[in-house]
């Protein structure tokens, strides 16, 4: 019938009795004739308490080492699996990431993939069983264990779906797909039935926690179809995740609203107006490996311009160290910031073809007496920073204002 891939995470098999519920469920897509590969995650809490003990050693555990006792974690969930799978009268077989083959560069903790060896994979199913793979994990070209970072699971099993060919990828999560925003801040939210590669990336790099970046990334690259379901609950279709040529994505505007309290702006005011200054500032943070987000650059008094920019909210401490140190290199005046934003974001394929989409935006924000630090724009997406003790008003009069808050038609 099928070549399907199912990832489920950390809280899906978070016990025996959930390890056994998602066995159940393979083996009723086994049954009705299609080949599985199953990616799993470690049992919730065990990467936390992995991390813990390496951390009880040396305070910056060796990457390397680091790595060998986190692949332990989703080592005991694929043998969990098989198991379960094997009781059930399903045949099943389990691989770690290093007997595929997940071949990745060296960048221990947030290595990428390189490539993959279906080979042994597709004997297995050939054979009739289920194969069973550890996710979040690789090995290098001199043979040690790496490791994909935090949410590596969704991106092996979207990587394995590219190798494989396979149908679909569905990704099992303790939601039952994608919303039109967080429905513990909007209870009117609803799920959709279908996204697009473009929206997701947006929503998941701007807030949205149900996939992982990397792995929307990767299926965007390599044209995986996704579909996000709740292993939680028995049958539901879920939100699949595809292309903008798949369906009329005209029908609504904006298809939905993100938010991401990880957010600190920084303002350096009175810098010379003059070629490279941009990148003497922008350049020492960098070099630090901290991120930076949105920038804004506003004309000063007297051939000075103030400089604003946003950086993740654990940086933010760090940052401005940094840039206190570069103050009086470049003649710069105050230098102040302010860790208690949010981004709030707007997201839609149908923005460009609508006008007036970031207007409305200002206006309903204006109307609660919201007021807008910082704008970002692109083709599908209208970012701001504001206070973030509006987050969740401004996600609700919006919500309100894009009328995402309608029952689907």
């Amino acid at each position: 019938m099928a070549l399907i891939v199912q990832k489920y995470g950390g809280t899906s098999v978070g016990s025996i009795e959930r390890i056994q519920n998602v066995a159940h469920r393979v083996a009723k897509f086994k049954k009705a004739g299609h080949d599985v590969v199953v990616v799993v995650s470690a049992m919730s809490g065990e990467t936390n308490r992995l991390v813990a003990l390496a951390e009880s050693l040396q305070e910056i555990p060796d990457p390397r080492e680091l790595d060998v006792v986190l692949s332990t974690g989703e080592q005991v969930t694929i043998g969990l699996l098989a198991m379960a799978l094997q009781s059930i009268g399903v045949p099943a077989k389990s691989y770690t990431g290093w007997q595929v083959k997940v071949k990745t560069d060296q960048a221990h903790t947030k290595a990428r993939i390189e490539s993959i060896d279906d080979a042994a994979m597709r004997q297995d199913l050939k054979e009739g069983k289920v194969v069973i793979v550890a996710g979040f994990q690789g090995i290098d070209g001199n043979g040690d264990i790496t490791t994909l970072g935090r949410g590596g699971s969704d991106t092996s099993a979207v990587a394995l779906a590219a190798a494989l060919k396979a149908d679909e990828c569905q990704i099992y999560t303790d939601v039952d797909g994608v919303y039109t925003t967080d429905p513990r801040v909007v209870p009117e939210a609803h799920r959709l039935d279908k996204i697009t590669f473009e929206e997701m990336l947006e929503l998941a790099s701007l807030g949205s926690k149900v996939l992982q970046i990397r792995s929307v990334e990767f299926a965007g690259k390599y044209r995986v179809r996704l579909r996000v379901l709740s292993s939680l609950e028995e049958g539901g279709e879920g939100t699949l995740i595809t292309f903008e040529e798949d369906g009329n994505m005209e029908r609504a505007i904006i298809s939905g609203i993100a938010f991401d309290k990880n957010q600190a702006r920084i303002n350096i005011r009175g810098v010379p107006d003059k070629p490279g200054i941009a990148y003497q500032i922008l350049g020492s943070i960098a070099d630090a490996n901290i991120e930076v987000d949105m920038i804004v650059q506003n004309v000063g008094a007297e051939g000075t311009t103030d400089f604003s920019f946003t950086v993740p909210r654990n940086d933010y401490r760090r940052a401005l160290k940094i840039l206190e140190d570069v103050q009086s290199n470049i003649g710069a005046g105050e230098v102040n910031g302010d860790d208690t934003v949010v981004k709030v974001s707007i997201v839609g394929m149908g923005m460009r073809s609508h006008v007036g989409v970031a207007s409305t935006m200002f206006r309903t924000l204006a109307e609660e007496g919201i007021n807008i630090q910082m704008i970002s724009t692109s083709e599908i997406k209208v970012s701001v920073i504001i206070e973030e003790k509006y987050t969740e008003l401004a996600t609700r009069v919006l919500h309100k204002a894009f009328g995402l808050d309608k029952p689907k038609v």
